[in-house]
């Protein structure tokens, strides 16, 4: 049985949670060479949960490779991706300020999905999980917008907003898991390790 795992993401709130939850991990993060990023492309016409379960199986696929390549000694591999869909749209992370106000305006007066799909690797077998909720947000004001986006919080998020900063205060209703809506849903995470042989509490 493991005592740890790796964690094959870049997303600090994914480490703060997993060491929250007493789970210890190491980063097994991209060589510089490999294109982490072509691995989010949406094909035409994907549904939302479709490509967030895709997307974490490819980034799943690579590190366990990059485990391979590296000789790490063996141990639990998790990878995570989270995406927002507002109705079969999905908002990935804005590439610039102005995308992510336009994302920002799209969601404003709406209720939308947010999808963070997690997968765990372990002796040759994959165990894997999808975690849905429901965020409304109330009406944003363009001004209001705007500054939101000037402090920096938007930018590398999906959706252009981050639950636990700022954008909290437009949240007025949430349904489903709020670790999952930042990025890594506590109780499906659970079931994935403890199905990989992690013992937790």
């Amino acid at each position: 049985m493991s005592d740890f795992i790796y964690l094959a993401s870049q997303s600090p709130r994914r480490k703060q949670l997993l060491e929250q939850w007493g789970v210890r991990c190491e980063l097994l993060l991209p060589d510089a060479d490999e294109d982490s990023e072509a691995l989010e492309v949406v094909r035409p016409n994907e549904a939302p949960a479709r490509y967030v379960q895709r997307v974490t199986r490819l980034k799943l696929d690579a590190a366990v490779e990059r485990l391979k390549r590296r000789g790490l000694p063996p141990a639990p591999i998790l990878c995570a991706d989270t995406t927002v869909a507002l109705g079969k749209a999905i908002l990935g992370k804005p590439e610039t300020a102005a995308h992510a106000r336009r994302m920002l305006a799209s969601l404003s007066g709406h209720t939308h999905q947010v999808l963070t799909a997690v997968a765990v690797a372990h002796k040759g077998q994959v165990y894997a999980a999808l975690s849905r909720s429901s965020v409304a947000f109330a009406d944003m004001k363009p001004a209001e917008i705007a500054r939101y986006v000037a402090s920096g919080e938007p930018l590398g998020k999906a959706g252009a907003y981050a639950i636990q900063g700022r954008a909290a205060l437009w949240a007025r209703q949430i349904s489903g898991s709020y670790s999952g809506i930042m990025g890594l849903p506590a109780f499906e995470t659970a079931q994935v390790l403890r199905a990989a042989g992690l013992r937790l509490l």
